[in-house]
């Protein structure tokens, strides 16, 4: 650490407002893979499970401390095998299928009502995928049927005879999952997709013109069909859909920190190119209906990739250990969520819990990993709307982005609640950074709290032996001296700000 350390200045003005922050940001996303559901959600042989099987210490973290907000499910790349009939009814006449995108053994026994009954207990609102792959548009739409009709008609029946008379309701809806992928089941081309999910989709609202439907966009940036796919499906289902999905795993196989701590330049990239291409198909379509962006899987996922079951039930697959450096591009990922809100509004973190999570379990302990620490803080403290920060700080090299600020930063403002926060990721892995925040128009009068998850090496880690490794430590706020407030960032450090006062402060 230098002597002499590098300062920054970040300006903000609760009038230069970018959009009001969806809470639908701090979602995550369950499939039907290793165990996550089996073992993760639901483990009935669990001390910790509740009358349902649902273990109470995983729904806690994920109910009152992460905030999730919406869950995607059932996948993911199980989805496109996966026939929503198999999972309801008795239990004990639910058939044993082979899962054959994860090579394991599907006992049925978590389906679609243990999932709605699971995001009614923890107050989450659910996100229903339907398969676009091997199954059909009549499928799709029986299920919304089943779903969300009032009883006296076949599947709504078939619901009531499952023990619930009222409809579920479920408002969000994936039009499949990765249907350019050749790893996907059913895989399709561009205008393939694109008509089957256009007359999915017009199934579908015919039960419920109410629905929210979210279409497959590219699996990721390196597709070679990226983002003409995105393109042509948009053309063709835009008056019948309410987002686009996007789907991006950060990755560090060349164990380049530098390059890594700057992968919010490939995230904001990823968001604008499609934002861009919103813009064009609805001028090009002269549409007045809006498309939004859904961000339903995102995550790092690099250190542990397996993917086969090898026909067993439940079995350990992806179960990643995160580290720090994955935290700090966790912490960059929901920034730029914020300075994207205007257009991004849906974010699913995949996944929630053992498999790439920023939790595991091991028997009756819970781990929560360092990524786990930014979701819980952005969750909890970003509201309102966010803010459009003014940032100046020192660059540095990078090999795959070139020079990029040392400073990641975003910020809320809430009115309502007359609080604010800011959100600030020191880059360096060397250099304490000296800020300035500095506000305009309505000023915070006192810091209320500093939140600061730091250390020395990128690569530490949480055990169930030592779960505290990294974790948040939480430093006195304090007055703010006419709209001024400076603070030591350490290296490799992701701090929050939270401020209050704003009402005294107006004349």
């Amino acid at each position: 650490m230098s002597q002499n350390s590098p300062a920054a200045r970040v300006t903000l003005d609760n009038s230069a407002t970018i959009a009001p922050i969806s809470p639908l940001l701090f979602g995550g996303f369950v499939e039907h893979m290793g165990r996550c559901i089996y073992g993760g959600l639901y483990d009935p042989g669990s001390a910790q499970a509740d009358e349902q099987g649902f273990r109470r210490d995983v729904m806690r973290a994920l109910r009152d401390e992460m905030r999730i907000a919406i869950i995607r499910y059932p996948g993911g790349n199980m989805l496109s095998n996966y026939h929503w009939r198999d999972g309801v009814g008795p239990k004990e006449q639910r058939p044993r299928r082979r899962e054959l995108a994860w090579r394991s053994i599907e006992s049925n026994q978590f389906g679609t009502n243990e999932f709605m009954e699971y995001c009614r207990v923890a107050d989450i609102q659910p996100m229903l995928g339907v398969n676009l792959g091997t199954g059909t548009i009549s499928e799709a739409a029986a299920l919304v049927e089943y779903c969300n009709a009032p009883a006296g008609t076949a599947n709504a029946d078939l619901r009531v005879s499952h023990g619930y008379p009222a409809p579920h309701g479920v408002q969000y809806w994936c039009l499949g999952n990765e249907m350019d992928g050749p790893w996907q089941l059913g895989r399709l081309s561009s205008e393939d997709y694109a008509v089957k999910a256009r007359e999915a989709a017009k199934m579908m609202r015919l039960h419920d013109p109410d629905i929210k439907l979210i279409l497959c966009g590219s699996s990721n940036t390196a597709m070679p069909t990226y983002p003409d796919w995105d393109r042509v499906a948009l053309e063709t289902c835009w008056e019948s859909i309410d987002y686009l999905a996007l789907h991006y795993y950060a990755q560090n196989y060349e164990h380049d920190t530098a390059s890594y701590l700057a992968s919010a330049a490939q995230f904001e990239g990823h968001l604008d190119t499609l934002a861009g291409l919103l813009r064009f198909v609805r001028a090009k379509l002269r549409s007045k209906h809006d498309v939004y962006l859904s961000w339903d899987e995102w995550n790092v996922w690099y250190k542990d990739t397996s993917g086969d079951g090898r026909w067993q039930e439940g079995p350990a697959l992806s179960e990643e250990v995160y580290n720090l450096e994955d935290a700090l591009v966790v912490a960059q990922w929901l920034n730029v969520f914020l300075r994207r809100s205007n257009v991004l509004k849906i974010a699913c973190l995949a996944q929630l819990v053992n498999t790439i999570a920023p939790l595991t379990v091991r028997g009756e302990q819970l781990l929560r990993h360092p990524t786990y620490y930014p979701f819980v803080l952005v969750s909890n403290y970003a509201a309102g709307k966010a803010l459009n920060p003014q940032t100046v700080a020192p660059q540095y090299d990078t090999v795959k982005f070139g020079s990029v600020p040392l400073l990641d930063v975003s910020a809320s403002y809430d009115e309502a609640h007359d609080s604010g926060a800011v959100f600030l990721v020191n880059r360096s892995q060397q250099e304490l950074l000296t800020i300035e925040v500095a506000w305009q128009g309505a000023l915070p009068t006192r810091a209320t709290a500093i939140y600061q998850l730091s250390g020395s090496d990128p690569k530490a880690i949480n055990t169930f032996e030592q779960p505290t490794t990294i974790a948040p430590r939480q430093l006195e706020g304090g007055p703010i001296d006419n709209g001024r407030l400076s603070l030591h960032l350490p290296p490799l450090s992701f701090t929050v700000v939270t401020t209050n006062g704003y009402a005294r402060s107006r004349r």
